[in-house]
C-alpha cells in the first residue's frame, strides 16, 4: 500500500511511516501534500485553543469588572485558570504570542456575548478594554 493510501485507511500508521521516512532522510517518498495539510491543521488547532482560553478569560474579566456585586471565587478561579493555561501554552509555543493581538480581536465580540448571556447585561465595551499585558498579568483584576 502506498503512503497516500495509508493516509486514508490508517492515519496512525501513516504518521509512523512518515516519521520513519523522515528519520531516514527519504523525503521524496514521504506524503508531503498530506503532511503539509496536517501541519497547517495543527497551527489552526493551536490558534483555536488560544482563542478559546482568551474568550473565557475576557468574558470573566468583563463580568468581574462590570458586575462587582456578583463577584465570586468561581469567577476568580476561572480567571486564574485561563491565565495559567495561556501561560503554559506560550511556554510550549512562544511564537504564538505574535498571534495574541489578532486572537483578542477575533474573539472579543464572542467573549462579550458570552459575558452578556451569563450576566444578563449588555453594557460591555464594543472593543476589548484590556491590553495584552493586562490579560496576562496575574495581578490585574479590573
Amino acid at each position: 500500500m502506498n503512503i497516500q493510501a495509508l493516509y486514508e485507511t490508517d492515519f496512525n500508521s501513516w504518521i509512523q511511516e512518515n516519521i520513519r521516512l523522515l528519520k531516514q532522510s527519504r523525503f521524496s517518498e514521504m506524503d508531503s501534500e498530506n503532511l503539509i495539510e496536517e501541519l497547517e491543521g495543527l497551527i489552526r488547532r493551536d490558534k483555536r485553543e488560544l482563542e478559546s482560553n482568551l474568550l473565557i478569560l475576557i468574558a470573566y474579566l468583563l463580568k468581574w469588572q462590570y458586575q462587582k456585586v456578583y463577584r465570586c471565587n468561581e469567577w476568580l478561579c476561572k480567571i486564574i485558570e485561563q491565565r495559567m493555561l495561556i501561560t503554559l501554552f506560550f511556554k510550549d509555543m512562544p511564537s504564538l504570542k505574535n498571534y495574541l493581538p489578532s486572537a483578542i480581536e477575533n474573539i472579543y465580540y464572542r467573549a462579550a456575548e458570552l459575558a452578556t448571556v451569563e450576566s444578563g447585561t449588555d453594557s460591555f465595551p464594543s472593543i476589548c478594554p484590556y491590553t495584552e499585558e493586562q490579560l496576562l498579568n496575574d495581578d490585574f483584576y479590573p
